[in-house]
This record gives C-alpha cells, structure tokens and sequence, in this order.
C-alpha cells in the first residue's frame, strides 16, 4: 500500500512539474505572449513630441466610432476611443472609399479635440468628438495593443480597451 501511495504522489509531482514547465520553456507559451505585449509599446517612448496626435484605427462594422488618439510618447492606456470629425478632412479609408480597410493602422493625426461628445447607438455610449485637419500613415502593422492581437480572441460586439 505504502508503495502505491508513494508512485501516486510521484506521478501527481511529474505531472505537476511538467505544466508548469511547459509554461516557461524555450517555446514561450505564456511568458512569449507577454513579452509581446511588453515590446510593443517600445516605439511609443521613441515618439517625437510635437503638435499631433496617435491614432489606431479599430475598425468594427457595426459601430460608427473611428479608434484610439493618443499624444505622442503616451502609452496606449491613455487613449481615448473618438469619433471622427470629417468635415475639414476624410478619414484615410473613407478617403480610399474603403470603409474598415485600414483596421490597426497607426496614423499621426493633425486637428484637435472639438470639446464635443457625440452618441454611438450601437454601443450605447458617447465618445469624444476629434476634428481631422490632416494624417500620415506611420505604419500599416503596429505592435499590438490589445489582449486579442495577442490571443487570436476577438468578438464583434466587444470593445476593447488598449493596454
């Protein structure tokens, strides 16, 4: 009996060992994945201050919002979800007439915030109103910056907050 209970618990120690290996292991697994997410934001102290702003687009068919603005040298927790004033200038993809094909490109955006709060209906909130005066396109592959990116997990209905 005693024999029985010692490779029960031996097994039960193994098999302990080996997941909490394979968390860590040269494959990555959970560490790689936050690493990731600790990488991406490494551009953004390397940003020059200046009169602009930082835009994600975070493109979702059914809501009207535009993305994510931030300043310069910010990190991505600060950004603020706007809709898009586009009587002075289009939006890059409205601009293509592409609407959404522009999804998680980085833009240095040139206008300012109106003061203004506009409603969304679909998500049942109101968010900031940016004016649009001009844009440059700084990268159409960005580090990530949400939980998604770095998961493959995403829904349509769910509006994610960058991190």
């Amino acid at each position: 009996m005693k024999i029985a209970l010692r490779l029960c618990l031996l097994l039960q120690l193994s098999a302990a060992a080996f997941l909490a290996s394979s968390c860590t292991g040269p494959t990555g697994g959970i560490q790689e994945a936050r690493g990731a997410h600790v990488r991406a934001p490494a551009n953004v102290q390397s940003e020059v201050p200046g009169d602009y702003w930082v835009g994600r687009r975070y493109y979702k068919p059914q809501f009207k919002f535009w993305g994510y603005v931030r300043r310069p040298g910010q990190p991505w927790s600060t950004s603020q979800l706007v809709m898009m004033n586009e009587k002075q200038k289009l939006a890059p993809d409205r601009e293509a007439n592409k609407l959404g094909s522009d999804n998680n490109h980085e833009y240095k955006l040139y206008g300012d915030y109106s003061g203004d709060k506009v409603y969304e209906p679909a998500s049942n909130a109101i968010y900031p109103e940016f004016v649009l005066k001009n844009y440059e396109l700084v990268s159409t592959a960005p580090g990530a910056i949400f939980k998604s990116q770095l998961t493959g997990r995403s829904s349509r209905v769910w509006i994610e907050k960058p991190e």
